[in-house]
């Protein structure tokens, strides 16, 4: 095995090479730089594992050439050394993507105990995106649908059936379930897949709008009607349309989507033309329909044309062992969208997502995520960068490790399990490979994890807030 590149940054030459000579007895292999910018360059040319620098130098200081690094694309990790012990110091340097920090003077043995740890935990980190690529494919996918619950299964069964007939279906569930996302692995699944997949959103259209969103019109046929314009289902003919929030339709339009579902037939609004189309019906709806029906504000009729086959969308906080997956694949969305290189989560912060019951379902978790990686100063997500409703207290102590001796094996285990997950991209069958326990064991302890009674592990602090706390 080669030995390791580190790179020693300090604009006291004395200094500089004191470091160089210690880290090349121990069998290091060593640059030096004697400033920022030279350090750049090095990094281009050198590809040390860790940059070893001082905080105070003359025309680029040690944030700013960690920052530049950073924007140029370099993985180094960065150990900052500083004469000045202050925490504000420590703090930011952190933030900016630092693993940790020396105070000057130096002591050789803690420098070489820093450098065995940041060297470490870049091993791991290293590994665990390997076998995130590894088992990014593998991650349990229906189309655009991630999850691999038992409820979410039974659902891809129901409509792997379905999607070769031409019966309607209904999707129910709360919003921000991804009801879309099933209409579209409905249409996806058809014989109609190279066909036109039409939305309608029905809440978001007043009754005469609908209508004519819905049936199309004919020139003239109302005020700003100035030519003949195509429905939706005309659009849509030989391919599937989506009614979204079908509940929020009127009496009037009800009546002409009943017939439509029932004679496959329309007039145009102001036309006399009779237009057959053949358009597979899928409609969603978060509301309950069947009170809706008694209550008389839905036709008993349409319901039962449009419940031929109906699935239900479970909320997130009742298949919680889907939300790492769902996690990993936001945090690789946004952070590609927003150009930053966020590509885990730091300790602590799987268990605050799975502590919150999601009332907003996947759409509120996604939100969270773009928020966190838009905020997210490092390379792990924090709680810090997650919104003030996730935020549980900030978890303290040492790594896994040094739960032992001392901590119940319950501890332990739920230590594993949350971590393993996060290095697996959130998938649990991959996460009971590796560590050797069934796929229903890890869904049970996530579920279990998420209760109220469930108390947060402790995981790793930050060092610069150790040091507050014993300053």
């Amino acid at each position: 095995m080669s030995p390791q590149r580190i790179l020693v940054v300090d604009d006291e030459d004395n200094a500089r090479r004191a470091i160089a000579t210690i880290l090349n007895e121990e069998g290091y292999e060593v640059a030096e730089a004697a400033n920022g910018a030279e350090a750049l360059a090095r990094i281009g040319e050198f590809s040390p594992a860790v940059v070893l620098t001082d905080v105070r130098m003359p025309q680029m200081d040690g944030l700013t050439l960690l920052k530049t690094a950073r924007e140029q694309g370099s993985d180094a990790t960065f150990v900052m050394m500083t004469a000045f012990a202050s925490v504000e110091t420590a703090v930011e340097a952190m933030k900016s993507g630092a693993d940790n920090f020396l105070i000057k003077p130096l002591d050789a043995d803690q420098v070489l105990v820093t450098l065995g740890k940041v060297l470490e935990k870049r091993s791991l980190r290293q590994e665990a995106e390997a076998l995130r690529d590894q088992v990014r494919s593998r991650v349990r996918r229906f189309h655009d649908i991630i999850g691999e619950s038992p409820q979410l299964q039974g659902l891809y069964d129901v409509i792997r059936r379905a999607a070769g007939t031409r019966a309607t279906v209904l999707i129910l569930g709360e919003s921000g379930t991804g009801k879309e996302l099933i209409a579209q692995a409905l249409h996806q699944e058809s014989p109609r897949k190279d066909k036109p997949f039409i939305r309608v959103h029905c809440a978001a259209l007043s009754e005469n709008l609908l209508e004519s969103e819905l049936f199309g019109h004919e020139k003239g046929s109302f005020t700003g009607a100035l030519a003949r314009k195509e429905g939706r289902f005309e659009l849509a003919d030989g391919g599937t349309l989506f009614l979204d929030e079908i509940g929020e339709i009127s009496p009037a339009v009800q009546v002409k989507l009943l017939r439509v579902l029932q004679q496959r037939e329309f007039e145009r609004v102001g036309g006399t033309q009779t237009l057959k189309v053949d358009v597979r019906i899928v409609a969603a709806t978060h509301r309950d329909l069947v009170a809706e029906v008694k209550a008389g504000r839905f036709r008993e009729d349409l319901y039962y044309r449009l419940n031929v086959v109906s699935v239900t969308l479970p909320p997130l906080r009742d298949r919680k062992s889907d939300v790492p997956a769902l996690v990993n694949h936001f945090l690789e969305k946004y952070s590609d969208s927003y150009g930053k290189q966020v590509r885990g989560l730091a300790p602590g912060t799987l268990q605050a997502l799975l502590s919150h019951d999601w009332p907003g379902n996947i759409r509120e978790l996604e939100n969270a995520i773009e928020r966190a990686v838009v905020l997210a100063q490092g390379q792990e997500l924090t709680t810090d960068d997650l919104p003030p409703v996730l935020r549980g207290p900030r978890p303290h102590g040492t790594s896994t490790g040094a739960l032992i001796p001392g901590a119940t094996l319950a501890a332990i285990e739920r230590e594993a399990i949350l971590r393993t997950l996060e290095m697996v991209q959130g998938s649990t069958s991959r996460a009971a490979e590796v560590l050797g326990i069934s796929v229903r064991k890890i869904q049970y302890r996530l579920k279990e994890y998420s209760t109220p009674d469930g108390a947060p592990l402790k995981a790793v602090a930050d060092e610069a807030e150790d040091l507050a706390a014993e300053s």
